[in-house]
């Protein structure tokens, strides 16, 4: 019986909380169907608009995450220098970069980014109005043409969460084929080979608190709703 590689279940740790899967695969739910509202029109602009407001819910629930979550899931850890990032990059292009268990330097901008440009979509349609039927929940907050103003950058942005898509898509091909990492399998089950791992989490990291993790998610919702109804 052959043995097993470093990359067998025996070294695998769990590297992704369920709340961070949760969020990831309600994230790319929500944003893919809130684009194909959006395309359709009409009634389905009620449902494009619901899916921003779960994309804003889900934004402030991983700002919290990222300082209140389990190691992998926080700021801290993959937020790393410009420095580091260039260094990264420069091994990655010599196809030697280092492994990272939790987002390698890269990947924790390109988080950041994803986070940013979500943000941006589920604020500016806040405010919205695209001169027909529908308008954002707080678009009598402003003056008209201004509203209007806030919509045409409400779809510029969306070209750069666009890019910054497929950019993190194109970061998961070359590391789920080329570098055979079953990076979209771990976002199911959470765990990933450690085997040369450099950000290995030390025996001191905080783990995963699910009474912490559904508070913080029922309390933005109710920021979400509170916002809305103003």
């Amino acid at each position: 019986m052959a043995s097993p590689s470093p990359a067998t279940a025996s070294s695998s740790i769990k590297v992704w909380d369920g709340f961070v899967r949760i969020f990831h695969w309600l994230l790319v739910a929500c944003v893919a169907f809130a684009w194909w509202c959006g395309e359709q029109g009409g009634e389905w602009m009620v449902w494009h608009m619901r899916c921003g407001y779960t994309v804003l819910g889900l934004v402030i629930f991983r700002l919290v995450w990222g300082f209140a979550g389990p190691f992998y899931a926080r700021f801290a850890q993959f937020v790393l220098s410009p420095t580091t990032v260039l260094r990264y990059g420069r091994e990655l292009i010599k196809r030697r970069e280092p492994h990272y268990v939790g987002h390698n330097p890269v990947g924790g901008w390109a988080v950041i980014l994803l986070l940013m440009f979500c943000a941006l979509q589920a604020g500016t349609g806040l405010f919205a109005n695209d001169e027909i039927f529908n308008e954002g929940p707080l678009a009598h907050w402003v003056d008209y043409d201004l509203s209007v103003a806030i919509t045409e950058w409400h779809e510029i942005l969306f070209n750069g969460l666009l890019a910054v898509v497929a950019v993190h898509v194109l970061g998961v091909f070359y590391h789920q084929v080329i570098r055979r990492e079953n990076l979209i399998s771990a976002m199911f089950h959470g765990k990933k080979p450690a085997a040369d791992a450099v950000d290995a989490a030390p025996a001191t990291a905080p783990k995963a608190r699910n009474g912490l993790g559904i508070v913080v998610a029922v309390v933005a919702g109710l920021l979400v709703w509170g916002l809305i109804s103003l």
